[in-house]
């Protein structure tokens, strides 16, 4: 019998990439990818659950920082090999997604040959991650 986890389009690895988008503003705020244990407790939990490749193991969004994602939709691209996430950023007012205590993971942009950081650090790193 095929479910709804058998729909997506796994890659070698059994991994998909996933888009984590903000509710409202539409602010793409990072990329990350999920197994299946990670894509059914994110359905499960109603809060973001991606695979960590570093750490080779679920990694509960806000684990460690506090700055969880509520997820409101789930949505599988046409290929059905990329999801993204519609998601409120918890923790902090404005969300921080990124682990550089950014809004979000795409905070530079490319300017005269260069990449040049543009958008501010919200909290500082080191009094988020002990």
């Amino acid at each position: 019998m095929t479910t709804w986890l058998d729909e997506v389009r796994w890659d070698a690895a059994g991994l998909v990439p996933v888009i984590a988008q903000e509710r409202g503003s539409n602010d793409v705020l990072m990329f990350a990818w999920m197994n299946r244990d990670a894509l059914a407790k994110t359905i499960e939990t109603g809060c973001a659950v991606y695979f960590s490749r570093s750490r080779g193991k679920l990694w509960f969004k806000g684990e460690e920082s506090g700055h969880v994602q509520l997820v409101h939709e789930v949505r599988l691209d046409c290929d059905n090999d990329v999801i993204l996430l519609v998601v409120t950023q918890q923790g902090h007012d404005p969300g921080i997604a990124c682990h550089t205590g950014r809004h979000s993971c795409f905070f530079q942009t490319y300017a005269d040959g260069r990449w040049v950081a543009v958008d501010p650090v919200l909290k500082d790193p080191s009094s988020i991650y002990k």
